[in-house]
């Protein structure tokens, strides 16, 4: 808390992964090339904010052009490349260069089990404003039946287990990290806002057919760190100063397998 400052959240996302060209070796692992487009829009609620310390609202969108193949028995190397807009409204007119960030990343791979892969890399982007190379992490373990686990570390992080009640139902107990960012000009200076919140909840999915479904989560906001700081290395080695506190949490999403 910051005096008497308080806010909610309301984001609305969505994204799709189009598949260009697919096929599988021996082993059964693609090689694959696809393209990825997201988007995101989260509404603020700030109140009783007596310093710049908070955006109103932030719109997010990127799409990235992405390689798998295996490279061995045991290694695959998955490739992207792309680029998004991060700004602190919904007004295109106000896009700018500073408002935009180009990525890209190179991982490696390791199949240790049929569901449990590690891997390694290095990423690229210029959010400080000249390019910067960062290292990355893979982690993907799943357990799939009547019970099933899933920890992802791909974009941002997620944990699941879950009882599957028949094939209209699943219950999963979830815990979740993800955000969004605006890049922006205050005071004369470069400055990134962060908006990142962890949650943990109960998530009914609802299944009708085999490509579709309807995952329902409520439970709480455990933190949603939401910062303002200067664009510039130095900021990565800021300790964090205010967050909004836990608080309730709710939401409903739509999945379609094509």
């Amino acid at each position: 808390k910051v005096g008497d400052s308080k806010g909610s959240a309301i984001v609305y996302q969505g994204g799709i992964n189009i598949p260009l060209s697919m096929k599988l070796n021996e082993n059964n692992r693609p090689t694959m090339w696809s393209i990825s487009a997201g988007g995101a829009y989260a509404k603020l609620n700030n109140k009783n904010f007596t310093e710049n310390l908070v955006v109103d609202e932030i719109m997010n969108l990127g799409l990235s052009l992405n390689h798998l193949r295996p490279i061995s028995h045991r290694w695959s190397m998955m490739l992207s490349i792309g680029g998004g807009v991060y700004m602190p409204s919904t007004r295109f007119s106000d896009i700018r260069y500073k408002n935009m960030l180009a990525s890209g990343g190179a991982i490696f791979i390791y199949h240790l089990k049929p569901n449990l892969e590690l891997g390694g890399g290095i990423a690229l982007n210029n959010s400080f404003g000249y390019p910067m190379v960062f290292p990355a992490f893979y982690f993907n373990w799943r357990l799939e039946g009547r019970y099933s686990v899933k920890v992802s570390m791909m974009q941002g992080m997620e944990i699941s287990a879950g009882y599957n009640v028949n094939k209209f139902l699943s219950m999963n107990i979830v815990a979740e990290m993800n955000g969004q960012m605006a890049l922006l000009e205050q005071d004369g200076e470069d400055k990134i806002f962060s908006h990142q919140y962890i949650i943990v909840g109960l998530r009914p999915e609802i299944k009708l057919g085999k490509h579709l479904s309807i995952p329902i989560t409520a439970g709480i906001h455990a933190m949603r760190p939401a910062e303002m700081t200067k664009r510039s290395l130095k900021s990565l080695f800021r300790n964090g100063s205010y967050y909004f506190q836990a608080s309730p949490y709710a939401s409903a999403g739509l999945q379609v397998k094509f």
